[in-house]
């Protein structure tokens, strides 16, 4: 009788019949007795239920109301944070007022425009002209006269600063409009919203045109969408870019997230991988099998001109604008990443070319992220590295040297050796989070500038134990070297290092009104010797691996409901999926690419040895990409294909008259096994390391890679092509198609672009919409008749339109060195039964209505599929 009296609510009868139904009968329907039974109930429910409106509100609910009413803001006060790092000195006792004043107050918000994108000028201005002019009378008595003004120290005046906080942005009515030109920017690629200091990393690569990149640790993508920007910026007028950036994340949720920012910038010259950054694999070829492929120019090994080593952090240099950390902080987080930090950033320095630079940095101020893992790389590296001197560089930045001292704290207690820690907590506290006492890199030209012969080079980890060093032996050119204990006395009573730790830069949130950051920037001398590299590949610590995981997933923003739906909506469905379990131990590969068993580990053991692929001398790069689905590995992770099916590229060729310039043979890959959806153009670099990997064995975990050139459609208008082309390709394939191109003037342009779909007899130039019925069914480009047409038209075309400008014409035969002419606006549409429509997704129309017809307050809704199409519409 009491549960007769209890509400119940609609769910908990679903919830019940469902239960019911798995206790009957299992996925057996109902029978017609039990729905109506089932139905009767609930509309009995709905008939005398009291309404929600009309009920007496609970006890809880209303002692809930009370207490939001008494609501206080957070505390932002942390006596275990301000103890730790008054004690460790990172700023001078007569700055820690001012310190502690500007990080409890919000971060300014930032943004950084695009260099590459086509209407960068247009943007400029009117950051410059429209909302710096017209809002500083608005808000400046409140947000100061330079409430936006571009950072001086970022080049060419492209990154912004904003005197009031992303929250205040949302929030001011008057800042309204300039918030909308802040999305919808961000939206289509040309701005990127990020924090200042998280900008600086990139500088310091000094990345030129033709570099292979890697970026470890890249979610959510705002640093790799930088390296992007620099590449394509910094190549030769008329060239697309040979660089190259790999983009690595460990978790596949966050892989989706950098899928979905770096989609934005269209480019043919990345590739996204899903691996643990300790694991990274290096695609060794095997020595024999290196003269076979000398013909292909296949890299012998994965190699890296630059390295981004952004590593998992505590994160309390973002504590402007994550208030929680206030909250949560506590002096074992630094301790807890510093092990997984070296172990990725060491991994970093193996996988880089000699010569190359690497960037080490963090958001934590913590210097047992910081400096402690810049001084173990060094010990470890021996004379292979050395920390550089960038001073110099960016002399607008002010930052402040690293620090060459400091303490490590456990559970409260201060250790400022490792003598001083507890024996249960020896396992814990590791011997690399002090200062190096005593160096036995002495003397060499990376510590006091010094040209001398070291009289030992320690190349493993201050991490070992001293019982178990006392047999080791180190390779000091080609002499093995016994290293007794009494020799490796790293434990001395003093707390200072010297490694030159202060050529590091730590950035302080009160210097220039910012967030906190630690950069360290490392130059690769010599390859590491045999003993350094089983020190990158066999580092033990008695951490289980589901701790060392769940470091790596702890303090990283997770992907909110808002971004999944937004991801959903732009078809940024990233093929990750399922399980995304990475392989620990990659060794021993066979030549059917057997994949080896993940045993499960009691310690972390980084054993990524070079994995030695033996092949036959038969066969060619094409017969191993035919058979790639064969002998794919991941699981629950569509493969990487070339796309190799002559007949459907002959009939793409001869449909869009695309000429043999533009190279397509092994630049098309698709991740469908047959009848593939979608196919991806990628660059000459991507295509040099996709064939590594399948005669590695598919070592390498693919995200996503390339840039979508063609789409399948369904449509029934008989059109012979049955792939169309996509908006997000169409600046690489334009100028070299020859047909399907139609010319409409301003007016019929800006219609097209409204409207989205138009009849051929609505358009006010009759001859283009004569051409436009007379076209075959398909796809087609619209081109923007006015000042500069297209550089490739045929003669009929030259006939009818004048205005041609020649002095663009270009005498490259490589498909890699001609690009579109940046004044050129064109669209892809599809040519239907009676009717043009338009393949852009409404942002990227609304950008081209803004800036090339002046449309400030036109806005474009998505859209329901076009049955012409059959649902192929550019932004789903």
């Amino acid at each position: 009788m009491i549960a007769l009296r209890t509400p119940v609510s609609l769910r908990h009868l679903f919830v019940a019949g469902g239960q019911r139904k798995r206790c009957i009968g299992g996925d057996r329907k109902r029978g017609r007795a039990q729905r109506r039974h089932f139905t009767g109930a609930l509309e009995s429910l709905w008939r005398h239920s009291p309404h929600p409106r009309c009920s007496p509100a609970p006890a809880a609910a209303a002692a809930r109301r009370q207490s939001n009413s008494s609501w206080q803001p957070l505390v932002l006060e942390n006596t275990a944070f301000e103890e730790y790092y008054k004690e460790q000195q990172i700023v001078h006792e007569e700055e820690w007022d001012a310190f502690m004043s500007v990080i409890r107050k919000p971060l300014p918000a930032t943004f950084r425009i695009n260099a590459s994108c086509r209407f960068l000028g247009d943007i400029c201005s009117k950051l410059e002209n429209d909302f710096r002019r017209s809002l500083e009378c608005e808000v400046s008595d409140e947000y100061g006269e330079d409430f936006i003004s571009p950072l001086t120290w970022y080049p060419g005046n492209l990154a912004w600063r904003l005197n009031f906080s992303r929250k205040q942005l949302r929030k001011t009515e008057a800042l309204e409009s300039f918030h909308e030109f802040l999305k919808h920017e961000s939206e289509v690629g040309n701005i990127t919203r990020q924090e200042a200091v998280s900008m600086v990393p990139p500088l310091f690569l000094n990345v030129q045109p033709d570099h292979h990149i890697l970026d470890m640790c890249a979610a959510p993508g705002s640093k790799t969408f930088q390296l992007l920007e620099i590449i394509h910026q910094s190549k030769e007028p008329g060239l697309l870019p040979r660089a190259l950036v790999i983009a690595n994340d460990f978790k596949a949720q966050r892989c989706d997230l950098l899928i979905h920012n770096t989609k934005r910038m269209c480019t043919a010259n990345l590739i996204v991988t899903n691996h643990d950054a300790q694991n990274f694999p290096s695609c060794s070829l095997a020595k024999d099998h290196s003269e076979t492929d000398k013909d292909h120019h296949i890299p012998q090994r994965l190699e890296f001109d630059r390295v981004l080593c952004d590593v998992p952090c505590s994160g309390d240099g973002t504590i402007r604008k994550s208030h929680d950390m206030w909250r949560k902080w506590n002096s074992s987080m630094g301790n807890e990443f510093h092990l997984l930090q070296v172990n990725i950033a060491m991994r970093g320095i193996a996988l880089l070319k000699v010569g190359g630079r690497m960037v080490y940095s963090t958001c934590s101020m913590n210097p047992i992220e910081n400096e402690a893992v810049v001084a173990e790389l060094l010990w470890r590296s021996g004379n292979s590295v050395e920390l550089l001197d960038v001073s110099k560089e960016l002399p607008e930045l002010v930052r402040r040297s690293g620090l060459s001292t400091w303490k490590v704290n456990d559970r409260g207690s201060w250790c400022q050796t490792h003598e001083d820690v507890s024996h249960d907590r020896k396992n814990v506290i590791l011997p690399s989070m002090f200062p190096s006492s005593k160096s036995t890199h002495e003397g060499h030209a990376v510590y006091n500038n010094v040209d001398a012969k070291l009289e030992y080079s320690m190349s493993f980890s201050r991490n070992f134990k001293i019982e178990e060093m006392s047999n080791v032996n180190c390779d000091t050119g080609g002499v093995s070297t016994s290293i007794s204990t009494q020799s490796s006395d790293y434990t001395s009573n003093s707390v200072g290092s010297k490694s030159p730790l202060s050529r590091c830069m730590r950035i302080v949130p009160h210097d220039q009104d910012g967030g906190a950051f630690f950069i360290a920037v490392i130059h690769k001398l010599s390859p590491l010797n045999e003993s350094q590299m089983t020190d990158v590949g066999k580092t033990e610590h008695p951490l289980s691996t589901a701790r060392t995981v769940g470091l790596q997933e702890q303090y990283q923003p997770e992907i909110t409901t808002p971004v999944k739906k937004m991801m959903h909506q732009h078809g940024i469905v990233s093929e990750v999926r399922g399980d995304n379990k990475l392989p620990v131990e990659q060794k021993n590969l066979s030549v059917d690419n057997q994949t080896s068993k993940h045993n499960k580990l009691i310690e972390v053991k980084m054993e990524t040895d070079d994995v030695k692929y033996s092949q036959t001398k038969s066969g060619d790069i094409s017969h191993r990409t035919k058979k790639l689905d064969c002998q794919y590995k991941w699981k629950g992770i569509d493969p990487v294909l070339f796309f190799e099916d002559d007949a459907v590229i002959k009939n793409i060729v001869s449909f869009f008259g695309i000429e043999e310039t533009f190279s397509l043979e092994g630049r098309l890959v698709t991740r469908s096994t047959d009848n593939a959806r979608r196919i991806y153009y990628i660059s000459k670099s991507v295509q040099e390391i996709l064939e590594l990997n399948v005669q590695v064995g598919e070592q390498i975990k693919i995200a996503s890679v390339g840039v979508k050139m063609f789409e399948r459609h369904r449509s029934k208008d008989g059109c012979s092509c049955a792939y169309r082309l996509s908006y997000e390709g169409l600046s690489l394939l334009f100028p070299y198609m020859r047909k399907r191109i139609l010319y409409a003037s301003p007016v019929d342009f800006q219609q097209l672009l409204q409207c989205r779909t138009i009849n051929f007899a609505h358009f006010t130039d009759a001859r283009f919409g004569e051409d436009a019925s007379s076209l075959m069914p398909g796809c087609c480009v619209v081109v923007l008749r006015e000042g500069k047409i297209m550089i490739y038209v045929n003669l009929t075309e030259l006939m009818t339109y004048g205005n041609l400008n020649l002095g663009n014409i270009s005498g490259h035969q490589d498909a890699d060195s001609v690009a579109m002419d940046p004044s050129t606006i064109a669209i892809v549409c599809w040519r239907g039964k009676s009717t043009m429509n338009v393949l852009v997704s409404p942002p990227d129309r609304k950008e081209l209505l803004e800036y090339r017809f002046g449309f400030k307050e036109f806005k474009v809704e998505d859209e329901k599929p076009n049955k012409d199409i059959n649902g192929l519409d550019e932004g789903n």
